[in-house]
């Protein structure tokens, strides 16, 4: 048992969205051929105003941590890490602790599959409460600068 309300995760999503959430699969920027990372896709429809990391825990703690989220946005998955999407530089002013990691443009070593769509039409997960959770996992306290970013 999960532990996640019924129908937190996109089973029955699947039919309301169109979007065939088995089917789904990562595209590297080469087309794959290299065995470098792989971008995350997202699927049609979703709106990326604020551009798009990831950040992944191991799959070990993939099922406590989306419980514990009230509003996940895409979700990810394969049988080693779980990544969530996160508006770009959601790690500036944040250490992201182990075992968690914080992937820029959401280029991920391997091909996971979409297991979570969002209601909303943006892909995001909050970046404060996935911290916090990731925080917890870690058994760290939260820590984070108040340096203003410095643009570039």
């Amino acid at each position: 048992m999960t532990g996640l309300p019924a129908g937190r995760l996109s089973r029955g999503r699947r039919e309301r969205s169109g979007y065939d959430l088995a089917s789904s699969r990562s595209t590297a920027p080469d087309g794959g051929a290299s065995g470098g990372p792989v971008r995350l896709p997202l699927p049609p429809g979703f709106t990326t105003p604020l551009g798009c990391d990831a950040v992944g825990l191991p799959a070990r703690h993939g099922f406590r941590t989306m419980a514990h989220l009230s509003r996940p946005g895409c979700v990810f998955a394969d049988t080693d890490w779980w990544w969530w999407i996160v508006p770009a530089e959601s790690d500036l002013g944040l250490s992201w602790p182990q075992p968690a990691r914080y992937v820029p443009g959401a280029y991920v070593p391997t091909r996971p599959r979409l297991i979570h769509l969002p209601e909303a039409s943006a892909p995001y997960t909050p970046p404060i409460p996935l911290y916090l959770m990731v925080c917890r996992v870690a058994g760290t306290a939260p820590a984070w600068s108040t340096v203003p970013h410095q643009g570039s």
